[in-house]
């Protein structure tokens, strides 16, 4: 591994931990010595880089700086073009729209070889084959989530009983041939999953969450037995 992209690992590293994290640490996932990781991180910081934090204490990379899109390596090109694909082909209108502005957006600067990658990689997504979902219905939701606030649903259950409900969204889950909607149930006093195909009209309520939605969500996880995303 060169110098240089010695250092770019260094900053991506760092990029993935919001705590201080140990030099030792650090040394360990890169490779090389701890005396060769502080003489890289003091040269970042005489470049500029926001790393603070000291030897025996830990760094940290402060919140706000990001790296220039050129550095991408082609698996990370090809990680963002299937993210894209998969994302255009199994959500709304409004955010597979997001999806192909960002790779657009990406492709503008990418250096030649690398746009070449991007525009003609090939990893492909398989067409779905899902149940039909409105687009107001994913995209009322995600707003609902990103706001934190409640939603009143008109919810029709697998024997096609409807019921309205109030919920506390925490979570939109994709799935091959669905879409879910976690959320805390005011009706039923306990966490509820919600078929986005079931729900047959929505109403995003000026009501604000009584909890934070990250704290909901770890209550959920908690009580599913789920371990939080690596990402």
């Amino acid at each position: 591994m060169s110098r240089a992209e010695r250092l770019l690992s260094l900053m991506q590293q760092l990029r993935r931990h919001r705590r201080p994290v140990s030099g030792a640490a650090l040394a360990q996932q890169l490779g090389v010595s701890l005396r060769t990781l502080y003489r890289d991180i003091a040269t970042l910081q005489a470049q500029g880089a926001p790393i603070e934090g000291e030897a025996g204490l830990g760094y940290v990379l402060r919140p706000g700086f990001t790296l220039p899109p050129l550095m991408f390596t082609v698996e990370e090109i090809e990680a963002l073009v299937l993210g894209a694909r998969w994302v255009a082909d199994r959500v709304d209108v409004r955010l597979a729209d997001a999806a192909h502005h960002a790779v657009a957006k990406i492709a503008a600067v990418l250096p030649q070889e690398l746009r070449y990658t991007l525009e003609h990689s090939a990893l492909m997504v398989v067409p779905r084959q899902t149940v039909a979902c409105s687009d107001e219905v994913l995209s009322h939701t995600r707003q609902a989530l990103r706001e934190e606030r409640k939603l009143e649903l008109h919810y029709l259950d697998a024997q096609q009983r409807e019921s309205l409900r109030t919920v506390w969204p925490c979570a939109l889950g994709f799935f091959e041939q669905v879409s879910v909607l976690v959320a805390w149930c005011e009706t039923r006093n306990d966490f509820r999953h919600f078929r986005t195909d079931r729900i047959r009209a929505l109403r995003l309520l000026d009501a604000r969450l009584p909890r934070r939605r990250l704290d909901l969500l770890r209550d959920w996880r908690q009580s599913e037995g789920i371990a939080p995303p690596s990402l």
